[in-house]
């Protein structure tokens, strides 16, 4: 298995341990001379920067970024030593501040490093959006069985929306509610279900859901009045 992560600009590195010449006592070196840390190669005008283009990153259609490497040995007190590559990152634009990965892979690539991290981003917003609008960590379930069926079910009750969504109208499907101190360039998940929830409710609708058999004493609604408690509902619900 393959770790990737964020480092910290801090953190102490070290040489490999140089190898053990015969007859040599004591107990073998566990990591060699201490390098500099990452904070200072990055302020480092020697260090050497290679600029990548990495697509879907954080939302982004591309960005052009650049990147430094080098492998080390991480040693901390009472723990095993870790060979690691590290890639600082760092933005030519200066949009975000500079960071650090690192991966317990020696073998790949800067680039590759930073493609696989930003690959977290669509599963945290998607754990996100699940917690927060369809309940995940509020689930009323008082066994372990009933937590692993729930739960895989939300999840794909996230999928099906997100499918039923892409089948909208263009015009329809890139409705967003935001406020006045807050515009949406894109529907994010909520606007999503609220849309679906609007167009399902619409059908039931047309098949007679909504009528009233009883034609006695019916004032009909206006449309507008209708569909202001639709937008609500579907928010709400």
């Amino acid at each position: 298995m393959t770790c990737i992560t964020r480092f910290r600009l801090d953190a102490q590195l070290y040489e490999p341990a140089p190898d053990r010449a015969p007859g040599m006592n004591g107990r073998p070196r566990k990591k060699g001379n201490r390098l500099p840390k990452l904070e200072h190669l990055l302020a480092d005008p020697r260090t050497r920067w290679q600029r990548v283009s990495v697509s879907g990153c954080y939302g982004e259609a591309a960005r052009v970024i650049e990147l430094a490497t080098g492998t080390s040995v991480w040693y901390h007190g009472g723990l095993p030593v870790l060979p690691i590559r590290w890639v600082l990152v760092r933005d030519p634009t200066g949009r975000f501040d500079p960071q650090a990965l690192l991966s317990t892979d020696l073998a790949l690539s800067p680039g590759a490093i930073v493609r696989y991290d930003v690959r977290r981003w669509p599963v945290e917003v998607t754990c996100e959006e699940t917690r927060r609008h369809l309940g995940v960590e509020t689930q009323r379930a008082w066994s372990d069985l009933a937590v692993a069926r729930t739960t895989p079910v939300l999840l794909g009750l996230c999928s099906l929306v997100t499918l039923l969504a892409a089948q909208l109208p263009p015009g329809e499907r890139r409705r967003a509610r935001g406020a006045a101190w807050y515009q949406k360039a894109v529907p994010t998940f909520s606007d999503t279900l609220a849309l679906v929830r609007r167009r399902c409710w619409r059908d039931l609708a047309s098949d007679g859901f909504a009528t009233s058999r009883q034609k006695r004493h019916i004032r009909k609604p206006e449309q507008a009045t209708v569909a202001r408690f639709s937008e609500l509902l579907c928010y709400a619900a």
